[in-house]
């Protein structure tokens, strides 16, 4: 099997270089991701609770899928590829914003990440890949605001990074 490798990038998101997924995270390295966010009529979002068997972040709730792109795949064609292999669905995505963060880890791994936002609509319910997604739900964006004040062990870094900074590009 490969290895999946990573997009290095600069400050202005210009490609540098390639790396193995495992090392860019063992060394903290700027590299491209993305993150999806789909919502349904009610203008609810959809959920996901990472697999338990995930290397980082395992059991917890985050946007509808997130990964990283690879080498000569456009933004919105990852996201569409990474939606089906772990929500079972397509759907159209526009891109709304892009931001760098930076999350440390307890077992030692770093996610820094120039991740673009993905945006799209959706209104049945997903055939997740339980070897990447333990559960979904909807929720709307009032609860899950509430939520992550009340509970914010439950949520991912980036997850909560999006919700506060960039709330009004995901709101529809």
């Amino acid at each position: 099997m490969i290895e999946d490798k990573v997009i290095l990038v600069d400050n202005n998101d210009n490609q540098i270089g390639l790396m193995p997924k495992l090392e860019a995270h063992e060394k903290g390295v700027l590299h491209r991701a993305f993150s999806v966010f789909i919502f349904n009529n009610d203008g609810e979002l959809m959920l996901q609770r990472r697999a338990l068997t995930k290397y980082h972040s395992p059991g917890l709730w985050t946007n509808t899928c997130c990964s990283h792109q690879r080498d000569g795949e456009t933004n919105i064609i990852s996201g569409k590829r990474r939606l089906n292999e772990e929500m079972g669905f397509d759907t159209e995505l526009f891109e709304k914003t892009s931001f760098i963060y930076k999350a440390k880890f307890d077992n030692g791994l770093t996610e820094h990440e120039f991740d673009h936002v993905l945006v799209g609509s959706y209104n049945h319910s997903p055939m997740i890949n339980s070897t990447e997604v333990d559960s979904w739900k909807w929720m709307s964006m009032e609860n899950i605001k509430k939520d992550i004040k009340d509970h914010p062990d439950n949520y991912t870094a980036w997850f909560k990074i999006i919700f506060e900074k960039y709330y009004k590009y995901i709101s529809q």
